[in-house]
């Protein structure tokens, strides 16, 4: 049977697969969770991934980027799913999910670090669940225990720390997925020019102040780019990712998708952690056998 290649689209749905005589591979991204942001296209290997900037209507707000995927550049590696911070993106060989460069080992995981003490939750708060803007938390009651639920959907969750910072009650506690730093030159912006706060998929990261001027609050911001994806202004808006909380792993494509993600100076940093790393657990091997 020769091979078959597929790209259909729905209003939620944009699905890629291949199909081959003895395996069927599938690419689905989930519109409903997509941002837009350049994290996936960024870091492809094949440049498969595009994406594309709004039109800006005047008079009406910003919609958010799209993504596209060309499915005769997509290899079908996993690196995209990987990475995605919100989980919009699942990768099926065989109508099996998986992911090849994890299980090859040649990729890490990135990590959702979120922790919930249930014991310090009263049970009529519910502070954490109205906060998320992605509608990732679920509250609820056994009244027979009068115990409390929260329900997260980590694998989406890219760790904005809103939940964190309005729990009354010091209940939770999470670690970007993505550390970095955003700069404004407000002299840069075009007059009257909100595109980046209305585009913000956190609240409260970019914002006007009095003077009509855009500030940025970096403690929930998640370094996804789109507010830099449809800056009009050229230097107006600067914005760049130092590093990743992923699982451990020594991986030549990883060292390339980083350098691209955080740069030459993000990826030089990684490589010093992973030998300290390796020197300290030298270290304590050579300790423990003198111990015994």
């Amino acid at each position: 049977m020769p091979m078959r290649i597929f790209k259909t689209e729905t209003e939620d749905e944009l699905t890629i697969s291949r199909i081959m005589h003895a395996r069927s591979y599938a690419l689905i991204l989930d519109k409903r969770r997509c941002i837009g942001c350049d994290i996936c296209s960024t870091v492809c290997p094949r440049e498969a991934i595009d994406i594309k900037k709004p039109i800006k209507i005047k008079e009406e707000k910003l919609t958010p980027p799209t993504i596209t995927i060309d499915q005769n550049k997509c290899q079908f590696c996993g690196i995209c799913n990987t990475i995605c911070p919100f989980g919009a993106l699942t990768l099926e060989i065989n109508d099996e999910r998986t992911i090849p460069v994890l299980r090859t080992d040649s990729f890490p995981q990135i990590i959702h670090e979120i922790e919930v003490d249930t014991s310090k939750c009263p049970t009529d708060c519910r502070e954490c669940e109205e906060i998320c803007p992605f509608d990732l938390i679920k509250i609820s009651v056994d009244e027979e225990k009068n115990e409390v639920n929260v329900d997260v959907e980590t694998d989406h969750c890219p760790c904005c720390r809103l939940c964190e910072a309005k729990c009354p009650h010091d209940a939770i506690h999470t670690r970007k997925v993505i550390f970095g730093s955003i700069t404004i030159k407000s002299e840069k912006c075009p007059d009257g020019c909100r595109d980046c706060v209305d585009i913000c998929p956190i609240p409260g990261v970019l914002y006007l102040s009095a003077d009509g001027k855009v500030h940025v609050n970096e403690f929930p911001c998640i370094y996804c780019g789109v507010c830099k994806i449809v800056c009009p202004a050229e230097g107006a808006l600067e914005m760049q990712r130092t590093s990743v909380h992923h699982t451990p792993v020594h991986s030549g494509a990883w060292n390339k998708a980083l350098e691209k993600l955080c740069s030459t100076e993000g990826m030089a940093k990684e490589l010093r952690s992973r030998l300290i790393v390796k020197a300290q657990e030298s270290v304590r091997r050579r300790l423990g056998k003198e111990v015994r």
